[in-house]
């Protein structure tokens, strides 16, 4: 449903917001390895967030990456998702087909766009200070 871009910006956002809460900066490297993502891959889908104001970061010795602990309210997984994949995830079809609407459905398309209806209010009612305190807890998991 999400583009490889995507699985890994969210699973690096939700790692750099679950680290705010000891004021920690995260550098790229652990990241990457953090959420198995190749390191350059890493580094592009970074500043695709920074550029969108998700994730913040700083040069120099003590830099890297943080999510400022004011913002996890703030911020959703959809913005996430439109900020790396734009809003294709809530708008194409089903089966991936070009013509696919209400006027011209496919084959699933009725059942389909309550699917997306959910993961529409679902990514959308989703902030980052939900998902980030579990991993901070250790009740959920971003690894296998």
């Amino acid at each position: 449903m999400f583009s490889k871009s995507c699985e890994y910006g969210i699973r690096a956002t939700i790692f750099i917001a679950s680290l705010c809460y000891n004021d920690t900066k995260v550098g790229i490297k652990e990241i990457a390895q953090e959420i198995d993502s190749p390191m350059a891959f890493t580094a592009k889908i970074l500043q695709v967030l920074v550029k969108n104001d998700i994730i913040k970061s700083s040069k120099g010795v003590r830099g890297g990456f943080m999510v400022l602990k004011e913002d996890l309210k703030r911020i959703t997984l959809s913005q996430i998702v439109v900020a790396i994949d734009g809003d294709s995830v809530f708008l194409r079809c089903g089966l991936g087909l070009s013509n696919c609407s209400e006027d011209h459905p496919c084959p699933v398309h009725e059942k389909f766009k309550f699917v997306k209806q959910d993961l529409a209010f679902m990514l959308e009612n989703t902030t980052l200070e939900e998902v980030s305190i579990g991993i901070k807890k250790g009740t959920t998991f971003l690894k296998y």
